[in-house]
């Protein structure tokens, strides 16, 4: 499941209610603690909470009793030849040129 799509199980309107930590998503609808997909309003389900989740030393323990319902896809990271990476180079020896040329006037 992508991100996008994960935000669309937020526990409103009737939605069922995932949280990802580690790529791993959890349903955490049948909790008390998730109501309308908000968890002590510190959390909104339909999100990736790892980050968030990182400080609390129970998460482990607690999360793993929720079912799993699937895996959130990581984020590719950018191909090896991207050409973003050339452009700015050209851009900013472009822009130095100009000052360059600007100040000899």
């Amino acid at each position: 499941m992508t991100a996008e799509e994960l935000a669309k199980y937020n526990g409103k309107d009737g939605q069922p209610a995932y949280v990802a930590v580690n790529n791993v998503l959890y349903d955490v609808s049948a909790s008390a603690m998730w109501l309308n997909g908000n968890h002590l309003d510190q959390h909104q389900a339909g999100q990736d909470l790892t980050e968030e989740l990182k400080s609390a030393p129970h998460v482990r323990k607690v999360i793993e009793r929720f079912p799993t319902v699937g895996r959130l896809e990581e984020k590719p990271e950018p191909a090896a030849g991207s050409t973003t990476k050339p452009i700015l180079i050209f851009i900013g020896l472009l822009v130095l040129g100009l000052i360059g040329w600007l100040t000899l006037r």
